[in-house]
């Protein structure tokens, strides 16, 4: 099944390319928060949301904006907790308008010094490849530890963002990925914090279902060194069938890392 007429034609991945010049907006800026000493929290929920490192220090283009908005509103209208992950960067880089969340926590890599038990964990933010990927990486392991049987990782593309350093020359999206990087990014200063887009604009420049699939496997946390190789892992986007990548036994605990255009999916 392929999606390049839906990709690239889509309005949603057009509207982000203008953002700014089509529309005039005015952020909310957050005032210094106030923290929770991150040994302080135990959460125990169904189901939480964090949200690492939201600064508009690290996607100046506010390419994960209206995403983050959006998972922030989700989760509060179903009474899920939020947890904003917060590195020194100034209060007023922050992209979200809720400066309300349950908690703030300090996390200067995406660390996660606090205790999470919950079901369903709706991950947000970034650096994909960097500090959101290391909050994924300690949140499976205390998951692991406590051999959790049941544990659904959904991603929210549209509020993630990435500078997609996972792929490589050798891919078969890797001209079309740097061509529209080129574009979003023309005429910005050099630096790291400049090239970003979100997942979701990622996954709309990669042609078919299959790359989407080979491309996000390639973010996932190493859950082959974590979970035991009993327990069963599958990846899925959207709502497409899910893709087995450990089958485990049939009483194995299951592991299922959803990547989801929007919150308004989440389910």
């Amino acid at each position: 099944m392929t999606r390049s007429t839906q990709n690239l034609f889509r309005p949603d991945l057009l509207a982000s390319i203008g953002f700014f010049a089509l529309t005039k907006l005015s952020f909310a800026a957050c005032s210094a928060p106030v923290l929770t000493p991150a040994k302080q929290l135990d959460l125990r929920a169904d189901s939480a949301l964090i949200v690492t490192h939201a600064s508009a220090l690290y996607d100046p283009r506010y390419s994960t904006k209206h995403g983050l908005d959006t998972a922030v509103y989700h989760a509060k209208q179903n009474k899920i907790p939020v947890i904003y992950l917060v590195d020194d960067s100034p209060a007023r880089y922050a992209m979200m308008d809720d400066c309300e969340p349950s908690y703030w926590i300090r996390s200067v890599d995406g660390e996660i010094d606090f205790s999470v038990d919950v079901k369903h964990l709706i991950l947000a933010g970034g650096h994909m490849e960097l500090c959101l990927s290391r909050s994924a990486h300690d949140l499976i392991e205390q998951a692991a530890k406590r051999s959790q049987k049941e544990l659904k990782v959904s991603y929210v593309m549209d509020a993630i963002y990435s500078n997609g350093k996972t792929i490589s020359e050798t891919d078969p999206f890797y001209r079309d990925f740097h061509w529209f990087m080129e574009i979003v990014n023309y005429g910005r200063p050099g630096g790291e914090q400049w090239p970003k887009l979100n997942l979701l604009e990622t996954t709309g420049i990669i042609k078919s279902i299959e790359n989407d699939y080979l491309y996000l496997r390639e973010l996932l946390p190493r859950w082959d060194r974590t979970f035991s190789k009993d327990t069963r892992i599958e990846l899925k986007m959207d709502d497409f069938p899910s893709r087995v990548l450990q089958r485990g036994s049939r009483e194995s605990a299951r592991v299922q890392f959803h990547f989801v255009n929007s919150a308004d999916l989440l389910h």
